[in-house]
């Protein structure tokens, strides 16, 4: 066991009860982006019971909290705390039933599909197990909770509003996310880790009119069903089998009946890179393709472009990322194992960037361990649901200790005090 949480394991024991109780509140409240207000509530509260200084209202809803005990390096903690806008269809007794606003003024469920709950509860209750044993570390615990992470604006809302200002400078930032490894099971890389992600939305202008007389119009559904088709050879033809990349059209909207050509048709796409070339070419690639299909169509003006939202790459610190496994496989042994890069995006690594510091980002399975086995016996762990579904729901024991247990692990490798 690493014997820093091993002098702590008693104050972990101490805060378990109220960490669940803590993750099935926050589960039943779940928030969108921008609109975390309760959720941020409870943490500044909780906080501030604990003995943290706390500042509020970061970046909208952003919360963190500051610990100052005695001389010694500076570590942030982060945890995101909004929600995504789909139906929860888990069966737990404490699922969700909310329902929220959109972005777009659409009224939709809501649940915490992403494991955003669970985040805020193993930093929560790290933070206090910290402040109940401060006799055990010496330096300036940074906690901080991140409004809209799923819209990859939370960090820089946070940013913009003066975060690196406003907080001691970090000598290390870590994160963390839940997913739908065997529960237990924690798993880190040095280096790219998740991939960058844009999204974006072009808008093809074409000349509306009657479906049965088409040579009076331009057909923009005609228009960007080409485009769609042609963006797929950015990848297979433009893009290094060596390099990574993907190209998604996930929403085309246009026209509202059979017999008539519309005036507009819009497509949404989602681009994930693994390396900062690659990613200008591919968006500069879509922007060419899709002004030479207005062009070759005669459209009567250009497409027009517009950012949906945008993520940069997540690249872990070797040097942070090989202590925090060291201190991993002495609490986990063999649970505690190296991952492979996920195609997902997150907006952890700006805080980094601000800041000019090293960062590490690990993975905490949540999955039921005969859920587990039988799928790996089965052939189907692919099929687990995890992040981003409505079927996903961690095991409670032991993934909310494993959760403080790492955090736990990671802090201390910084802040641990030798004994006596």
């Amino acid at each position: 066991m690493n014997t820093f949480v091993k002098r702590l394991s008693t104050g972990i024991d101490k805060v378990l009860p109220a960490a669940e109780a803590l993750y099935k509140d926050l589960h039943q409240h779940p928030e969108l982006s921008h609109q975390e207000f309760r959720t941020a509530g409870v943490v500044a509260a909780q906080l501030r019971a604990a003995g943290f200084q706390v500042t509020e209202k970061i970046g909208g809803t952003g919360v963190v909290g500051v610990m100052k005990n005695g001389e010694g390096p500076t570590v942030m903690m982060r945890a995101d705390m909004d929600a995504l806008p789909i139906k929860e269809a888990t069966g737990v007794p404490y699922a969700s039933t909310c329902e929220g606003v959109s972005g777009k003024g659409d009224t939709v469920p809501v649940s915490h599909a992403c494991g955003h709950d669970m985040h805020i509860s193993w930093l929560l209750s790290s933070a206090k197990v910290l402040s109940e044993a401060r006799e055990d570390w010496r330096g300036t615990v940074v906690a901080l909770f991140q409004p809209a992470e799923e819209n990859g604006e939370g960090s820089q809302a946070m940013l913009d509003d003066g975060l690196t200002e406003r907080v001691p400078k970090p000598d290390v930032i870590l994160g963390q996310h839940l997913l739908q490894y065997r529960a237990g099971v924690v798993g880190f890389r040095a280096g790219q880790i998740l991939t960058a992600g844009d999204s974006l939305q072009v808008r093809f202008f074409g000349k509306g009119g009657h479906g049965g007389m088409p040579q009076n119009a331009v057909d923009p559904i005609v228009m960007a069903a080409a485009a769609v088709m042609r963006l797929q050879g950015i990848v297979a033809r433009e893009v290094s089998p060596q390099q990574a990349a993907v190209v998604t059209v996930g929403e085309f909207h246009a026209g509202i009946a059979e017999n008539i050509i519309p005036a507009e048709a819009i497509l949404k796409l989602n681009v994930r890179t693994t390396d900062p070339a690659v990613r200008e070419h591919v968006l500069a690639a879509i922007r060419r393709i899709c002004l030479a299909e207005a062009q070759a169509s005669n459209a009567p003006r250009e497409p027009e472009f517009q950012e949906l939202s945008n993520f940069p790459l997540t690249v872990n610190d070797a040097d942070v990322t090989r202590q925090v496994a060291e201190a991993f496989r002495g609490q986990f042994g063999e649970q505690a194992m190296e991952t492979q890069a996920l195609g997902a995006s997150e907006d952890f690594g700006r805080f980094g960037k601000a800041w000019n510091v090293p960062y590490t980002y690990w993975f905490v399975g949540g999955c039921a361990h005969e859920k587990y086995d039988q799928a790996k016996q089965e052939g189907t762990v692919a099929q687990l649901p995890g992040p981003h579904s409505p079927f996903w729901a961690p095991v409670l024991d032991p993934t909310l200790r494993t959760g403080i247990e790492t955090s736990l692990a990671a802090m201390g490798i910084w802040l641990a005090k030798a004994p006596a």
